[in-house]
């Protein structure tokens, strides 16, 4: 029961695991009620056990008792499992912060759309990798910064051909919102720029196409693996082949993006009004609906779209020349990729339901709380909580990974220094308490079972490998307890290293046994317990005899030692009782 509810109540409290900073030194936050003898004491030990200094953080740490001593993950690990923890809050790394790096674009600063959606944020955790975005447009054209961005086989479905460029300009900049090559040296960023585009050419040089042709396009990319789909595009008239396409491409698990619309109308057109595709409004740089968006039926989320006093900025081609040129656009057109972007950045943290992945958008959007027209639906984009909201309680290889890293397991002086060191009690006590079992079995036949190993792991050791996990966006005390014996409890919920002499005694086995020896399987749990406790404080008796209220080391030995002694008994009584009766029905 004692690790379900702890297990309950890590799994609720569960963030996420953020990402694990860099330091060079580590905090000691030692209680206020330590006397100044004992700081000093201990003080003087860090310099002489680890050839450290630990001084004041600064002159304003002195009430807080807040200590650094520089050193790395293996010092933080062997400072945790050290004598030194039982007189202090916490002990923690001194992460080092540094100013959020932006990327090298030049012209980046000037992306005012970018900085309001919140874009770095999204960036320390996803780009988009491995993701897919189909652009239905007047075409891509490979212009000098989309030269990085990955390019998946197009169609262009005005020509019939392979060849999918652009002709217009208005979907390479579409593009270029999505995934420009970023941190390149050159021109502007994009949202999702480690993403692929698959370029879907439905509109001509002059920016018309079918409804025929767009249709066509969205089972294309549905069928070529495409993730999300962008549409920049609309009209008046509900189209059923259409409709037919977008369901056929949402079944397929794609995320459909469309503009709402340029008309400042009450209404969000087509394709932008299906209910499988997430309509965008436009947002201008002061986060107002902008003056041409469409708003009202139909609208799920509001991004920036840009206005006459800051457009939205992308390297693009002109039109007349086909040279690249870097040049401001305006409307929903350039709203709908930032969405289609950000959606990239949530199927890329693991989202792969085009309902979930509406829903973070949604939820993490900034809600404008008076909004009667529904000029925003669920709010403004916000790239960043997006991300954060998608990654939430999930952990990925590179997490475990990171884990293994941050707390000394991949490097190998932890096997030699400290780490495996502190592992080597916790051994002991489960490889002595399955020794007690067998020679218990011996004298005693019984049958294994669940409950009697799960009783000699919860008496003698616990779930001790959980005790090491050291994660700063986690509860840790959950896992302190999981890693725990029964006769540690105290230990790992208070931080000390004096075993309390109620729990680390007879008594608790005592109690169980009396509870359960009626029970023909629980009791073997009991009995279980009782070895394990028996083992556990063999081992303590042994290596670290600290009993709280006994005044000497030795009597501390003597008392773990006798209760160890009656655990064994009390387990062997136990089974005497079952062989007992296992004779009485063979006679």
């Amino acid at each position: 029961m004692l690790f379900m509810v702890g297990v309950w109540f890590a799994l609720t409290n569960f963030q996420g695991l953020a990402t694990q900073g860099q330091y060079d030194s580590v905090i000691l936050n030692f209680r206020e009620d330590v006397s100044t003898t004992i700081l000093s004491d201990q003080l003087d030990a860090i310099a002489k056990d680890y050839q450290k200094t630990a001084s004041l953080n600064s002159i304003f740490s002195i009430d807080e008792h807040i200590y650094t001593v520089s050193g790395d993950k293996n010092l933080l690990n062997r400072l945790k499992n050290s004598s030194l923890k039982q007189y202090l809050e916490y002990i923690e790394p001194n992460y080092i912060y540094k100013a959020l790096e932006a990327p090298n674009d030049p012209e980046y600063s000037k992306q005012w759309n970018l900085h309001n959606i919140n874009i770095e944020r999204a960036w320390e955790e996803t780009k988009g990798k491995d993701i897919t975005v189909a652009v239905i447009d007047t075409g891509v054209s490979r212009v000098r910064d989309l030269q990085e961005t990955d390019f998946v086989p197009g169609y262009d479905f005005v020509n019939d051909r392979n060849d999918a460029s652009d002709d217009h300009g208005h979907g390479t900049h579409v593009a270029g919102t999505i995934a420009e090559s970023t941190n390149n040296g050159y021109g502007v960023a994009g949202i999702a720029y480690q993403a692929k585009i698959m370029p879907l050419k439905v509109l001509s040089a002059g920016g018309g196409g079918t409804v025929a042709d767009i249709a066509e396009a969205i089972r294309f990319a549905a069928d070529n693996d495409a993730d999300v789909i962008n549409m920049s595009l609309g009209g008046g008239g509900e189209s059923q082949v259409m409709k037919d396409a977008i369901d056929y491409a949402y079944g397929k698990g794609v995320v459909i993006v469309a503009a709402a619309g340029n008309s400042n109308q009450n209404a969000a057109g087509y394709p932008a009004r299906y209910p499988k595709v997430i309509s965008v409004s436009a947002l201008d740089a002061a986060g107002k609906k902008a003056p041409y968006s469409n708003y009202g039926a139909g609208v799920d989320i509001a991004a920036p779209g840009g206005s006459d006093s800051g457009k939205i900025i992308q390297e693009t081609i002109n039109p007349k020349t086909g040279e690249s040129i870097l040049m401001g656009f305006q409307g929903t057109s350039m709203a709908a990729p930032h969405v289609a972007g950000v959606a990239a950045l949530i199927k890329a943290s693991g989202i792969s339901d085009p309902n979930e992945v509406l829903g973070i958008l949604q939820q993490s959007a900034r809600k404008v709380q008076e909004d009667p027209f529904n000029h925003y639906g669920a709010g403004q984009l916000d790239a960043g909580e997006g991300v954060k909201l998608a990654q939430k309680g999930q952990v990925s290889f590179r997490d475990f990974f990171r884990w293994l890293r941050d707390n000394g397991y991949l490097n190998p002086r932890f096997w030699i220094d400290g780490g495996a060191v502190a592992l080597f009690p916790k051994v002991l006590m489960v490889l002595g308490s399955y020794l007690l079992a067998l020679l218990l079995r011996f004298y005693f036949p019984f049958q294994w079972g669940s409950p009697f190993n799960w009783g000699l792991i919860l008496g003698s050791s616990g779930l001790f490998f959980l005790e090491g996990i050291y994660v700063f966006d986690l509860p840790q005390w959950p896992f302190r307890v999981m890693g725990s014996s029964l006769p540690e409890l105290a230990n790992s919920i208070q931080g000390t290293s004096f075993l309390n002499p109620f729990l680390a005694s007879v008594l608790i086995p005592f109690a169980l046994i009396a509870l359960l020896l009626g029970h023909r399987s629980w009791k073997w749990f009991a009995v279980g317990v009782s070895l394990g406790v028996a083992s556990c404080l063999t081992v303590h008796a042994i290596l670290s005899p600290s009993v709280w209220l006994m005044p000497s080391v030795d009597i501390s030995r003597w008392f773990l030692g006798v209760n160890a002694l009656l655990c064994i008994g009390l387990a062997c009584l136990s089974s005497q009782n079952d062989r007992i009766r296992v004779r009485s029905r063979s006679s």
